[in-house]
């Protein structure tokens, strides 16, 4: 509801549902203002007599929409709204209190639109915050994830080069289903038509995109992040096999989806996957795990899970011969 914003604050949040819905009725306005139709009238008429040409239709299908050519207010932003942007902004992008940086210049001309007791706190919110950078954060260039939403948007097929995090580069044309912004990561999630199958690439190592004539359609009822989540440990250059002697019920709790897929077998289970980089793997997900189990797949996750095994070994070592 709009209860604590001022007649001035509810005559513009009016302006923005005209122009999300044009045609908007008083009734309609009212409903989403919270108020009464005869103050959402009034706000109307605050509106007018602004010089914002507000032009209403009688009859069963009427209501408000804006005039050709409406030239619109400066956003005006609550102090919540505007101290919540800023948080937002700090939280997603740890660099943004440098001016020098690019979401940061664009925070500041932000902080400097807002009205002047929000723009102060504000202010003193990103001058004094310190926030710590997320280590696995990887974030794209700009024009690449535009161009990708874009053809999301549009349905249209795209040609992607990639980079794998070996330095392999290749190309690839792919139905462009979403991106998905998971733990400081961009992803996008598609129909990789070279594989002929369901791939996640990160954007940060895309170099180029390229869009094609052809159009595509989306799977029904497709949930873009479950999607990914799904297949993040699917596609990678080098296989896991992992096996353990306990059951599916055991280990679940202590696998994510990135990780590759659980299977029952026999009395135990497996875990199933690919992995672009083993030492992480081995080091910080399988080290985790609380519970007996042995690499049957790739050499390259059982030479990283020997390297773990014998630091650790050699760190207990270390400590039994001073002792």
């Amino acid at each position: 509801m709009s209860s604590d914003l001022s007649p001035t604050g509810r005559a513009l949040r009016a302006l923005e549902l005209l122009q999300q819905r044009p045609g908007a009725t008083a009734e309609e306005l009212a409903q989403s203002l919270g108020v009464t139709e005869r103050a959402a009238r009034r706000y109307v008429a605050i509106l007018r007599e602004a010089g914002i040409p507000v032009e209403s239709t009688r009859g069963r299908y009427g209501g408000y929409r804006l005039g050709r050519g409406t030239r619109l207010p400066p956003v005006v932003f609550t102090e919540a709204e505007g101290l919540g942007l800023v948080m937002a902004v700090l939280d997603g992008q740890p660099a943004a209190t440098d001016g020098d940086d690019l979401v940061g210049s664009a925070l500041g001309k932000v902080i400097r639109a807002l009205p002047e007791n929000v723009g102060r706190q504000a202010a003193a919110l990103r001058q004094h915050a310190a926030a710590a950078p997320d280590r696995y954060a990887a974030r794209p260039d700009p024009a690449v994830a535009s161009a990708l939403v874009a053809a999301v948007a549009a349905r249209r097929r795209v040609l992607v080069g990639y980079r794998s995090e070996s330095g392999r580069s290749w190309e690839s044309e792919v139905d462009p289903w979403a991106v998905v912004v998971r733990y400081g990561r961009w992803y996008l999630l598609c129909h990789s038509h070279r594989a002929d199958a369901v791939r996640t690439y990160r954007l940060d190592r895309i170099s180029a995109v390229a869009e094609l004539p052809h159009g595509f359609v989306p799977p029904e009822g497709l949930d873009p992040v479950a999607a990914l989540e799904e297949n993040l440990g699917s596609g990678w250059e080098f296989p896991t096999r992992v096996v353990f002697d306990r059951p599916v019920a055991e280990v679940e709790p202590w696998v994510r989806p990135p990780w590759g897929r659980l299977e029952a077998s026999g009395d135990g289970c497996v875990l199933v996957g690919t992995t672009g980089n083993p030492d992480m793997y081995a080091a910080e997900w399988l080290a985790t795990v609380p519970l007996p189990f042995r690499v049957d797949e790739g050499p390259e996750l059982r030479a990283a899970v020997a390297a773990v095994a014998a630091r650790l070994a050699a760190a207990v070592s270390e400590l039994s011969d001073t002792s």
